[in-house]
């Protein structure tokens, strides 16, 4: 006979009926804004009360692959302390849309590998693994889960040897089940949750404290298995409870991600290329026109982010800066370069209104500089990549770069290093024992490889 787990927490976090529960998801696709067409298979999101923070689960979970058989929830205990990892006996879970099965083959599997514990006195009352449950019924019409339950003494690296072992059968799918900060002011709630994007955008988690998120170690075992493989976790949005409720004074944070397995840079080369230079284009032409300027963008582009933007005008080069660190959402940076290339590029008179018509937008992603080691200057010369390396060389306050492209003008990697030391005021044959040298790899989306300019 077949064991079905009722629901715990219907009618608390979530409605207990299923019109009541439909029509806010449904409310939930209608706020949706879909700046993603791109299928993952594996997602951060929130699990407080759906009225909170459903809009961010329902996002992130709807940005699941469709044809997913098996979605593993990996979320963090918080009814019960336990050490270890816990499983459901349960065959089923019921909740208002329908009963949803449990894969109990891949449990049999956990118990047996990972050394997971079947542990329903945990998981039953647990809402961070119900919670999602609804959510997925309505964007799956038929999936399996496998609920996971984290307790104490589980690291980072179990989480990401469970997401390894699984990954590679591209019929399951993740979502990690957690919150972000609690109980801030919403100030100080923002900058620490902010701060928590950026590590888990960066992959640098090295200093993740687990008052950033409840569910820290699935959140850390997530990104862990994304920097293994080079991939990278893409924003879709972040929110507070302060939205819903209107108390600043004592939020939870909520922050939502999905795993893309490539580079952010590529990614958005791929997918955004013309709202790049769409923004880029329309922020210089909006000097002129001297109206408020309204910009809604995918939230990628508020995660961190170098650029260069370069104008040409009739073939000809009209103006050129950017940034070599990221320092400020990417939005920032490519608004603030564009409008720098076409008025502050001190080489060339500012643009003007007939002139913003005219001009081509090559936009250039940089990736972050990492220093260069070596011995002398034949070493440093043995160790650059033409074509593919940007090179920054830095010696006490004089530094400069030539971004790859520049390869193209100077294909020798010795004439190379010389202009590129000229440019920071050096003589050609200057060297130094203080002298650095740091390299970065370039997306580079030109206007004309783009069928049409982005609407915004």
């Amino acid at each position: 006979m077949e064991k079905i787990k009722e629901p715990s927490i219907a009618g608390t976090f979530y409605p207990d009926d299923a019109i009541s529960l439909i029509n806010l998801i449904e409310s939930f696709k209608q706020e949706s804004r879909n700046y993603y067409d791109y299928s993952t298979r594996a997602v951060i999101v929130p699990h407080a009360g759906l009225v909170f923070s459903g809009r961010l689960s329902y996002e992130g979970i709807n940005q699941l692959d469709k044809n997913i058989e098996n979605i593993f929830i990996i979320a963090p205990a918080h009814r019960i302390s336990f050490e270890g990892i816990a499983l459901t006996s349960y065959d089923k879970w019921k909740t208002p849309l329908g009963d949803i099965e449990v894969n109990q083959d891949i449990n049999k599997e956990l118990e047996a590998e990972f050394g997971a514990l079947y542990r329903d006195d945990t998981i039953s009352p647990e809402h961070s693994l119900e919670i999602e449950v609804p959510v997925i019924q309505s964007v799956f019409d038929k999936v399996k889960i496998v609920p996971i339950l984290i307790g104490g003494h589980v690291r980072p690296h179990d989480i990401s040897k469970i997401i390894s072992k699984y990954y590679t059968d591209n019929k399951n799918g993740f979502v990690i089940s957690s919150d972000l900060s609690h109980f801030l002011d919403e100030n100080k709630a923002k900058e620490l949750d902010q701060t928590t994007a950026q590590m888990i955008e960066t992959g640098n988690i090295r200093n993740f404290q687990y008052e950033m998120a409840c569910g820290a170690i699935g959140i850390t075992g997530l990104v862990e298995f994304a920097n293994q493989n080079q991939f990278t976790m893409i924003r879709i949005d972040m929110a507070n409870s302060g939205d819903v409720n209107g108390d600043k004074s004592r939020v939870v944070g909520y922050g939502a991600w999905f795993l893309y397995e490539g580079d952010k840079n590529e990614f958005i080369k791929i997918y955004h290329s013309d709202f790049v230079i769409g923004l880029c284009k329309t922020v210089i032409k909006s000097v002129f026109d001297k109206k408020p300027l309204t910009i809604l963008y995918p939230q990628v582009f508020d995660e961190l982010g170098a650029c260069f933007v370069t104008l040409e005008q009739n073939g000809q080069l009209r103006g050129c800066i950017g940034s070599l660190i990221a320092h400020r959402p990417l939005v920032n940076d490519l608004a603030e370069n564009a409008k720098n290339a076409a008025f502050n590029d001190t080489r060339f008179r500012p643009v003007n209104a007939d002139d913003a018509n005219h001009l081509k937008v090559n936009v250039s992603l940089l990736s972050n500089p990492r220093q260069i080691t070596f011995s002398g200057e034949e070493d440093l010369l043995e160790k650059i990549t033409p074509y593919l390396d940007g090179i920054i060389i830095r010696d006490g306050n004089r530094q400069s770069t030539f971004l790859p492209s520049v390869w193209e003008q100077i294909p020798d990697k010795q004439e190379f290093l010389k202009a590129l030391k000229q440019k920071a005021g050096f003589s050609a044959d200057y060297f130094s024992p203080t002298f650095e040298a740091y390299r970065y790899e370039t997306i580079y989306i030109k206007e004309d490889d783009l069928e049409s300019e982005a609407e915004i």
